[in-house]
Parts: structure tokens; C-alpha cells; sequence
């Protein structure tokens, strides 16, 4: 009776929610909640099978619904029906500023994992682009948090309304992924609280996140995933998340914080999260399994403690796998395929272009194709990305079927990257390298254009989880292999995949660059749409590309900024004191009088547990805010991104508190144009930006078109963060406001008086 009654009475009414919560909970015994706290397998944790409730059933990630992992351990389980529609990856849903492409993405990756008869989808990742080195940036939506939140909030939503959860992740201050099991992130409150916390605040208190992944490091000492201060103080207690904290995958490490410091379920423990198997009755041994029952039964944890993680896991269950709104899902629907390929067509950003495109077809021309990442499955790999699409349509076959009906397609390889191996490095011998690079060129002789489609991959130290890239340049001999093709053939068009910013050493020589992304299922049509003309190229970039990696102030500093050096070697004033955030105006001021007389340690750490500490001494000056703040010149700024049309802005005008501005299409082709708004405050007390995105609008133009952009200021829109207050504060005074086509490419500029 008790079992209909829980499988049949909840709707999408939160008060409902709440009354079948403490029902549920009044008839549990304490074993009953102990047990939802941890997991039965590497992906799913137990219901209360007595009452009737369902068990949680997890599954990666972001960009598409994974295979299906075996119960037990983490080989695949070689099912034929687990096929997914694979979704771009995160940074070019970014590089789409279209919150609208956002919220579609998200219902139709929601459809796909509740026809999986998932629970929770682990992400979306917002974690903010600090080193263009991190091997995940990928999975995330670039440098600047405005933008992250307005694309994670509609995605969160998107995907929730098919009765799936999102868990937003990492929380927290996961910028990296060398040390990233043990580094003790160093972060003042105002850089925390105005950057790295604001998507994940969106996400919770717009996006009404049902859970939250706990991140690998540590914060002031303490395991991010059971860390006081994140999220019991924070999370749960300012932002009244009343969802749940789920590990990332052996991201646990104490039974005591875990119980007291907020954490809710507890996955993969005593495995490294990816390769070591576990015996069936060992997730009795987690931390948050036999060791925090018998801790309840010794009455050394409150009733409130055990009750709480009780409700927020039963809360979860109920939003998902017991509401009668949830639908039955869809997989690898033809809108689900329409969506992949248009988002692609909208993040895919053109970087240069002399005239060479787009590319119009002439019978016979002759188009040679160059590079692994035609070919290659860029879903394969990565870590935790990885996808099996059921239909992955390569560069090299959209190319050949948008060109191959009047012209000759042809294909060389031109270099070799190996295996995608996890945490391995596949060497290759340099002679496949020069056999491969000297057929290319031979070949590109004789072609009317090339195309050459390279970049990066999901191989480990590229863009992979569990480990960052070892350099800014191009691997394996790229850039020897585009500088001769340039030699060799001046009508060679560079495709770029990654997900990370990179060395152009041959970019004075390319006639044009576009900066493709891993495009998911649709990659080969999308491109091919840009490259041809049939889409005008809209994409904006959302991280800044550098000259040098040294030109990043991560790298500025040493290995204190990147990737953390041994506690005995943190330089003062960066050390702080212990257990408590560092100040933002101390780092604020070494940081602009350049770190001058701070003996900054160019050595990591040896790697060992507990034994790396990181600063984030740029403070608030991440990304754009940097460059903008010392002036320095940067290869591609953050917004950045062509058309095969030109727009025309007015000059801006303000009406009390809006901001308006007339943007008109000047050329002879459709297409759209996303119109950025800074803030900067003129004079005030306390180091600021010198801007801050506030706003954004992407607007699409017939030839001719004129239409008008508004913003309206609203006082958030003024504050910083005082950490000594402890709250946000706007101060009296004039602030400009900037409208342009990237930070670096303001068209007009207006004040308005506080």
C-alpha cells in the first residue's frame, strides 16, 4: 500500500514534494537512511525498495548520455542499444552566446538520458577558464562567469523539465587537473564570490540545480567535496541549496567532514574513479557506509544530520524517478540531431578570413583535406565525455557531401597522434611524422585549396581528463606541418578543433582560421555548412587567446600560480593564514606592482598527497580583466569572432537606466551579430576591472537590417564583493558602460551617474 501510495502521489507541486518527503521519512529506520548516502554500484545508489522508492541511476555527462558502464566495474558493458545523439561539447555552447540554443540543448540531452531511464546527469561544468593548459576546459563555458551563468541557467532548466537532474560540477576552484585529487586551492573571498562561485550560484538559485558534484581539491585545507565552508556555510546556508552534494568519483577521503560537512551521497570511493574495481560488498567500507552507521548508532551524530541527507537524497528521487510529470524521453530523434548540428553552426567561430571564404564549389576544383581530425573520432576519449554517437558524421564526409558532387575531394592524413589512452602518452617515431607530413605537402602542390582540419584531441595530456596539456603549442609537429602546407599551397584554409587556446606561430601566413570545437555528432555537417557559405559563421569566442602562455597570469607567477608548489615553498604574502581566505587587496597590489620582490618558486610539487598549494594571485583580473587592466595585447580577444557579413553599430545612447543601440547589416548576406555590454566603474575605493560583461544580445540581420539593442543597468550590475562586509556593494559614482563587438572591439561608449 505503502509503495502505490509513494509511486502515485507526486506530482511537480513542491509542497507535495515536501509532505511525501517527512512521510517517507517518518517510516525509515536509521539503516534505511544511512543507506541512501552511498553507492550500490559505480553508478547508482540504493533506494528504499521496502517503501517503495526507487534506486538513483547516474550516468556522464554534459554533451550526450555515455555508454553503459558495467555494474561493477568500469569496462563497458557492450550493449548494442546505448547509442546516443552526441551534443557539442560545453565551450561551444559558449561560444554560441545564444541562451536560447542553451535551454534546447539541455531538453534535448534530458530527453536522451530519461529515455535511458537516468536520474541524474552529471553536469553541466562550470568551472572558469584560468590555464589554457586544463585538460577539461572543454567541458566548460570559457573565462568569464556572466557568461557561464547565463548559458548554464537555461541549460540546467532545459534538462530538468524531463524530471532528470543536473549536478552541476566541480564545486569548487576545479581549474586544473594535474594535482587535481589533492591541491589546496589559496583564493581571496571577492575573486571566489565575484568569479569562481557565480555560476554555480546561478545555477542553484536560477536553475534550481537538484544536485551539486563536489570537486577533487581541496579549499583552505580541507577536501572540497566534504568542505565546511563550500557547502555548508555557502551553499547550503546563504544560497539555501536544498538539493544534494554528490562526491565526483572517490572525491571523499574522511568520514567525519563527510558527515558533518555536508556531503549527501557519496560515490566511487576506494577507487581512483576510473580504472580500480571494487568488490560488490565493499561500498559497505565508504566512508559515508558502515563507519557513519555505526557512528549514528553510537549517537555521535545528531538526528538533524542524518535527517537532513536523508531528505535531500529522498527530495532528489522524488523530483525525478518517482514525479508523474516526467515524461518517457526520446533518443536519437531527428530534432535531437537538427539541435546538435545547429549549435555547432552557431559556436563555430571564424577567427581570420582574407576573402578565401566562404568556399564556392567550380566543377573539377580540386580540394585536398589534411589532418587526423578529418577523420578521427573526436568523441572517443576525453575521460568522462566520452561518447558512442550512433552516427558521428566526420570533416572529411561532410566536406566530400557538400563539395564532392562537382569537386575532387581527396584526403592525406598528415600526421599521427596514436591511441586515445587514459593517462598514457602513445610516442610515435618521427619518421611516421615525416613520412605522413612530406605526402601532404607533395599533394597539397597540386590542389586548388586545402583544407586542413588538426588541433587537438581527447588523448591524455590534450584535452582529456585526469591530466592538463604540457605546452601551448599544436602537438605532434602541427605547426612544421601548416607551415609548409602555407609554403606549399597559399589557398589553405586552417581548421582548428580544441577546446583550449593555442600557439599560432604560422597565423601572419594563413589566409584564414576558424576555431572549430568538438562538434559532436553533426561536426563534418556543421562545418561544412560554415566553410561553404550556407551558414554565416555567428560564433563569439568565450576565453581569451593569449600571445604566449606566459602572458597568462597563472603562468606569470610561477609554479605558485600553476600547478601549486609544497606549502614550505609559498612565497609571502601569499601564504596567508592557515584556515582562513587570503586577502583580495594584498593580491590585488603584488599582483599590480608585478610580484616585484616576491621569490616566486618555479618548482612544483612532487605530486604526493596533501602536498601542493596553488594561489590564485591574479585575484579578480581573470581572463579579459587581466589583459584590459595592463594593457596587454592579446592574439584573439574574449567576444571575438567574423562574419561573412559586416554590422554597423550607432553610437550608444542612455535613457535613464537603459542603454540602447541601433546595429545594422551592411553586407549582402544574412546573418547575426552578438552585441556585448561592459560595465566599469570610473573611480573607486578598491582595485575593480577595468570592465565586466553585464550583458549580451545575439541579434540576426537581413542585408540592410537595422535593429535596436537594449540594456537596462540594474544596480547588481555596479557592486563588488567586500569581504569585509561580507556582502556585495555598488559605490556613488559614474560608471561607463561599453558596447561592442568583443572586449577588445568597443564601438561606443555612454556613463550613467549612481
Amino acid at each position: 500500500m505503502l509503495g502505490m501510495l509513494a509511486s502515485n502521489a507526486i506530482n511537480s507541486n513542491g509542497n507535495d514534494i515536501e509532505a511525501m518527503v517527512e512521510m517517507l521519512l517518518n517510516r525509515m529506520t536509521l539503516e534505511e537512511k544511512v543507506r541512501l548516502s552511498y553507492a550500490q554500484s559505480k553508478f547508482s545508489s540504493p533506494g528504499v525498495p521496502r517503501l517503495g522508492v526507487p534506486e538513483v541511476y547516474t550516468s556522464d555527462g554534459p554533451h550526450g548520455v555515455r555508454m553503459e558502464i558495467n555494474w561493477n566495474n568500469w569496462d563497458h558493458a557492450g550493449w548494442t542499444n546505448d547509442s546516443c545523439t552526441a551534443f557539442p561539447a560545453l565551450t561551444c555552447l559558449a561560444a554560441t552566446w545564444q541562451p536560447e540554443l542553451a535551454s534546447l540543448y539541455g531538453r534535448m540531452v534530458g530527453e536522451e538520458a530519461r529515455y535511458r531511464n537516468k536520474t541524474v546527469l552529471l553536469g553541466p561544468g562550470v568551472n572558469l577558464y584560468r590555464t589554457p593548459l586544463n585538460g577539461r576546459n572543454f567541458e566548460y563555458m570559457g573565462e568569464d562567469p556572466y557568461l557561464a551563468s547565463r548559458m548554464c541557467v537555461p541549460y540546467i532548466q532545459g534538462l530538468q523539465s524531463n524530471g532528470v537532474a543536473c549536478c552541476v560540477k566541480h564545486y569548487a576552484l576545479n581549474e586544473q587537473e594535474i594535482f587535481r585529487n589533492h591541491v589546496d586551492v589559496r583564493v581571496s573571498d571577492r575573486a571566489m564570490y565575484e568569479l569562481y562561485l557565480r555560476p554555480f550560484h546561478a545555477a542553484v538559485t536560477e536553475g534550481g540545480a537538484w544536485s551539486i558534484m563536489g570537486s577533487y581539491n581541496q579549499y583552505l585545507n580541507q577536501h572540497a567535496t566534504h568542505n565546511a565552508r563550500l557547502i555548508n556555510d555557502i551553499l547550503k546556508n546563504e544560497w539555501g541549496f536544498d538539493g544534494a552534494v554528490i562526491t565526483d568519483w572517490g572525491a571523499a577521503h574522511n568520514t567525519n567532514e563527510a558527515i558533518f560537512n555536508g556531503l549527501d551521497l557519496e560515490m566511487g570511493s576506494f577507487t581512483d574513479g576510473l580504472s580500480t574495481e571494487a568488490s560488490i560488498n565493499s561500498y559497505d567500507d565508504y566512508y559515508l557506509g558502515r563507519a557513519y552507521l555505526e557512528k549514528c548508532r553510537k549517537g555521535e551524530v545528531p538526528d538533524s544530520i542524518i535527517n537532513d541527507k536523508a531528505r535531500r537524497m529522498l527530495r532528489l528521487i522524488l523530483r525525478t524517478g518517482m514525479a508523474t510529470n516526467r515524461g518517457f524521453g526520446v533518443m536519437n530523434s531527428p530534432e535531437h540531431v537538427a539541435a546538435a548540428r545547429q549549435i555547432a553552426q552557431e559556436g563555430i567561430v571564424l577567427l581570420k578570413n582574407n576573402g578565401i571564404l566562404p568556399l564556392v564549389p567550380k566543377d573539377k576544383m580540386k580540394i585536398l583535406v589534411v589532418g587526423e581530425n578529418a577523420t578521427r573520432s573526436l568523441c572517443a576519449g576525453g575521460g568522462s565525455s566520452e561518447l558512442k554517437p550512433r552516427d558521428e558524421v566526420s570533416p572529411l564526409r561532410g566536406i566530400k557531401e557538400r563539395f564532392g558532387d562537382r569537386c575532387i575531394v581527396e584526403y592525406a592524413k598528415g600526421y599521427e597522434s596514436g591511441r586515445a589512452m587514459f593517462g598514457e602518452v602513445d610516442v610515435l617515431p618521427q619518421a611516421l611524422y615525416d613520412s605522413l607530413r612530406n605526402e601532404a605537402v607533395e599533394k597539397a602542390k597540386n590542389a586548388d585549396y586545402v583544407i586542413y582540419v588538426g588541433g587537438l584531441n581527447k588523448n591524455h595530456t590534450q584535452d582529456c581528463e585526469g591530466g592538463d596539456r604540457e605546452h601551448y603549442q599544436l602537438p605532434f609537429s602541427q605547426d612544421r606541418l601548416i607551415t609548409e602546407l602555407l609554403t606549399a599551397n597559399s589557398n589553405t584554409v586552417l581548421v582548428i578543433v580544441s577546446g583550449n587556446a593555442y600557439d599560432m606561430p604560422w597565423l601572419d601566413k594563413a589566409p584564414a582560421l576558424v576555431q572549430s570545437w568538438y562538434l559532436g555528432s553533426e561536426a563534418g555537417h556543421a562545418l561544412a555548412d560554415i566553410i561553404s557559405g550556407d551558414v554565416c559563421p555567428s560564433g563569439k569566442l568565450p576565453f581569451s587567446f593569449a600571445c604566449q602562455l606566459a602572458d597568462y597570469p597563472a603562468h606569470k607567477m610561477g609554479a605558485v600560480g600553476y600547478p601549486g608548489v609544497s606549502p614550505d615553498k609559498l612565497p609571502q604574502p601569499f601564504g596567508g593564514e592557515e584556515g582562513k581566505p587570503m586577502s583580495s587587496a594584498g593580491l590585488l597590489k603584488a599582483a599590480v606592482e608585478g610580484w616585484k620582490g616576491i621569490n616566486f618558486c618555479n618548482e612544483p610539487g612532487n605530486g604526493s598527497m596533501k602536498n601542493e598549494t596553488e594561489i590564485y594571485g591574479e585575484d579578480i583580473l581573470l581572463g579579459y580583466r587581466w589583459f584590459d587592466y595592463f594593457k596587454t595585447k592579446v592574439r584573439f580577444p574574449f567576444g571575438f569572432g567574423l562574419s561573412y557579413t559586416t554590422f554597423n553599430y550607432s553610437k550608444p545612447a542612455i535613457d535613464g537606466r537603459t542603454v540602447s543601440v541601433l546595429v545594422s547589416n551592411c553586407g549582402k548576406v544574412a546573418g547575426q551579430e552578438v552585441v556585448q555590454f561592459y560595465v566599469g566603474d570610473d573611480k573607486s575605493s578598491v582595485i575593480r576591472p577595468v570592465k565586466e560583461l553585464k550583458h549580451f544580445e545575439k541579434v540576426a540581420l537581413q542585408p540592410g537590417e537595422t535593429k535596436q539593442i537594449s540594456y537596462t543597468i540594474d544596480d547588481e550590475d555596479l557592486k563588488y564583493f567586500d569581504e569585509e562586509k561580507h556582502e556585495w556593494v555598488a559605490e556613488h559614482g559614474t560608471f561607463t558602460v561599453y558596447v561592442g563587438a568583443s572586449a577588445a572591439d568597443i564601438r561606443g561608449k555612454v556613463k550613467y551617474k549612481y
